[in-house]
């Protein structure tokens, strides 16, 4: 039985995952539940696995949450530090970071610093502290296995080359709900009209990302950090039926593709199962379903977040950081009708023009930069009202 923690349980990832551990209850057991604001949810799970601890992050929900778990054969905690504390307990052998955004980055630490397997659907932690979090997984012996389908994707792909170093990464994307739209058309859409994403069922930070293709941008930092290539190696291209979740190029200019279903419990399983594969009730992909596949190039001009993301991409030091915050704090506004889709990336800019830029930061560096780009961003959102 490989023993699990889940950090973000009750989200898009976390109840896939509690999906998977329900195909094969033979080869799972789940120690740790961690949410962050979903007592009710994050109870009826408690119920239903019966972990050995749950922990809610907001502290303000732990009387809720000990109240609706009284009788049940639990310990319920608390807190940021108490999220930490249960990744390093010993009984776990691999810990899922499905958290969202920035909150994943210290959970990741801790796990590490435990010995612990990292499944990582956080891809802001990489986004962040790349070169830290890696360079700590490998001082440690840590494996960092990738959940997102594209990194999966990747990381199948390479998997059994003798010589890993890829020529190109091809990260693709779905597009989102507005590809091919023009500036004109992206004027006045509106949070439910983002949050409709073609292909997949995602957060609403994520699904907003996506419409942005700041995701895509994250993704391609992720992916620079998770196989160790540069900028320069790493190319999107728009493939709206999110069959071929991403591709690898050799420098014999063959590519290896990994083709599959839109469903995310196929990557988690991967990452869970890792490095055997085992079978899926998930429905299988079939040719005659999926006849038609088209690719293009996304459109820049449009959707700024992607230049972004590779510009910060190249600064290296905090700059990714900073620009993760901002655009945390612009997808925020925006869902909540204070930012127009099309401000987002001015957001996100001119916060990277105002934060100080640290070449070589420190693990508490990462921390300091968050809330200063957080506060430079949402400051640059009331300037706009």
């Amino acid at each position: 039985m490989k023993r699990i923690a889940i950090l973000g349980s009750t989200g898009s990832i976390g109840t896939q995952a509690l999906d998977v551990v329900e195909m094969h209850p033979d080869m799972f057991e789940v120690e740790v539940l961690v949410a962050g604001n979903n007592v009710e949810l994050l109870s009826e799970q408690a119920k239903k696995f019966k972990p050995s601890v749950v922990v809610i992050g907001n502290e303000a929900k732990y009387e809720e949450l000990k109240a609706r778990l009284s009788g049940v054969d639990v310990k319920v905690m608390a807190g940021q530090a108490a999220i930490c504390e249960a990744v390093a307990m010993p009984m776990i052998d691999t810990v899922l970071v499905a958290l969202v955004g920035f909150s994943g980055l210290r959970p990741t630490k801790c796990a590490i610093d435990a010995g612990k397997t990292i499944a990582l659907a956080n891809k802001e932690t990489l986004v962040v502290a790349g070169e830290y979090i890696m360079g700590s997984a490998k001082s440690k012996g840590v494996s960092i296995l990738p959940v997102d389908s594209e990194h999966s994707a990747i990381f199948q792909c390479l998997n059994g080359e003798r010589h890993l170093e890829p020529e190109k990464i091809i990260l693709t994307a779905s597009g989102g709900p507005f590809r091919g739209w023009t500036e004109e058309m992206l004027k006045d859409v509106t949070p439910a009209a983002a949050l409709k994403h073609p292909n997949w069922s995602m957060g609403a930070k994520v699904t907003i990302d996506s419409a942005s293709l700041m995701n895509k941008g994250l993704e391609s930092i992720e992916a620079r950090w998770l196989f160790d290539v540069g900028a320069e190696k790493i190319d999107i291209v728009v493939h709206p039926q999110s069959i071929v979740h991403s591709l690898v190029e050799f420098k014999d200019g063959s590519l290896k593709g990994q083709i599959g279903v839109p469903d995310m419990r196929l990557p988690i399983q991967y990452a869970l199962t890792y490095p055997d594969r085992v079978a899926s009730p998930v429905k299988k992909f079939s040719f005659m379903d999926h006849a038609n596949w088209t690719f293009e190039q996304p459109n820049r001009k449009v959707f700024r977040n992607l230049n972004i993301a590779f510009e910060a991409m190249k600064m290296g030091g905090n700059a990714t950081c900073v620009m993760n915050g901002a655009n945390e704090i612009a997808v925020a506004e925006f869902l909540k009708g204070n930012v127009p889709f099309l401000k987002m990336p001015d957001i996100i800019e001119k916060t990277m023009e105002k934060v100080a830029f640290v070449k070589s930061p420190s693990f508490e560096d990462y921390f300091e930069t968050d809330s200063e780009a957080r506060r430079v961003a949402q400051e640059l959102v009331l300037q706009m009202k």
